[in-house]
């Protein structure tokens, strides 16, 4: 028997039938603002400890309005195909995705940020580290007045592994007198801080592509493009190029120039000059901890780092003097059971005034401590 004896024989449409195009959905949907809220958040309730909250915010983004209006608007129409959208953004959200993703925004600091899945969506407990950075600033730096001297120093601020920019902007926001760089491994999450620094009208921050302190270098490239240059991202520049395990860690950063010290001084890839302040939220999560399953859409690279979760902390603690003046300050973000651990690694490497601060919520968030 041949292939086409056995084969299963296409569908065939009646003869008398005519093709149509899917009619597209119009007019409004049953019930009201209120309605469609409530049904949401009994989708919501066995899967999200925020039901409420999640359908409020979704269908805000959904028909324009600020999640504060939406009590003005509960009595109002919503149409249909405003509703299957809806219903398609609560489904995602049952699965477990995050609303930052879905409605692709986040609320940092003062700030209104871009998000996709190349970068972790920043959390309010990072704004603890950017309170004690600002403190820091304002107390070796006055802010300074319209009538005050322009050559007065600038504070030099170096933000590693910024992810969306969260930290560093939040920095250069309320400082414009600094000169802040940011720095990530990941092209893509650089792709995301530039363009948050675009939509937030930040522009006194520099992003370089580097895998933590390794590839700061001062001066220009061959063809006169820097790092930061807007337009170029890094995807096109070629400059940041990362292999990552199946685990999520990093296994090397090259570039397509050195981007590591150069012997002669004043060449190219001569370290940046050092920097009052550097900050960090580096990944801290140990690899295998429970909780990484309920953080999967994040980006792996940005969470863990180590058995312990320690391996980013200890490199930067370790590479960190090199690239901070004397008196400057290292400050990090990491977890709330690792204090004890950071300050003696802040201790062993040198630094004094070793310090913690609690989050928001009581928990010991960050360490820090100050280069001799």
């Amino acid at each position: 028997m041949s292939a086409d004896e056995t084969a299963v024989p296409a569908a065939q449409l009646p003869s008398d039938a005519t093709l149509r195009p899917v009619p597209t959905i119009e007019g409004l949907a049953p019930g009201t603002v209120r309605d469609w809220l409530n049904w949401a958040e009994s989708e919501l309730a066995s899967t999200s400890d925020s039901a409420r909250a999640d359908a409020e915010v979704l269908l805000a983004k959904l028909i324009g309005s600020e999640r504060s209006q939406l009590r003005l608007r509960h009595e109002d129409a919503i149409e249909a195909a405003t509703v299957l959208r809806y219903a398609s953004t609560i489904e995602r959200r049952k699965l477990g995705e995050p609303v930052a993703y879905i409605t692709t925004r986040q609320g940092f600091w003062t700030l209104e940020l871009a998000v996709d899945t190349a970068v972790l969506i920043p959390r309010p407990d990072t704004e603890t580290l950017v309170e004690w950075a600002l403190s820091i600033l304002d107390a070796s730096f006055p802010r300074r007045r319209e009538s005050s001297s322009a050559s007065a120093a600038s504070p030099k601020v170096l933000d590693l592994g910024t992810g969306s920019g969260a930290i560093a902007l939040a920095i250069a926001s309320e400082r414009a007198d600094a000169q802040v760089i940011a720095t990530d491994v990941s092209e893509a999450a650089l792709d995301v801080a530039r363009e948050n620094a675009r939509l937030n009208g930040v522009g006194n921050v520099e992003f370089i592509c580097s895998f933590w302190l390794q590839g700061l270098s001062k001066s220009p490239l061959p063809t006169g493009e820097r790092f930061g240059r807007p337009g170029l991202t890094q995807r096109q520049s070629g400059l940041c190029q990362t292999r990552v395990r199946d685990s999520g860690q990093v296994e090397h950063s090259v570039a397509s120039e050195s981007l590591t010290p150069s012997p002669s001084p004043g060449g190219r890839g001569e370290t940046i000059a050092p920097f009052d302040l550097i900050v960090s939220n580096p990944p801290y999560i140990a690899e295998g901890d429970a909780h990484l399953a309920a953080l999967r859409y994040e980006p792996r690279l940005a969470l863990t780092s180590g058995a312990v979760g320690l391996d980013a902390i200890r490199e930067i603690i370790r590479e960190a003097p090199k690239h901070l003046k004397s008196g400057g300050r290292l400050l990090l973000e990491h977890g709330h059971d690792q204090a004890v651990a950071v300050r003696a690694l802040l201790s062993e490497a040198g630094f004094t005034k070793v310090e913690t601060r609690q989050d928001f919520g009581g928990n010991e968030r960050c360490s820090g401590g100050r280069k001799p």
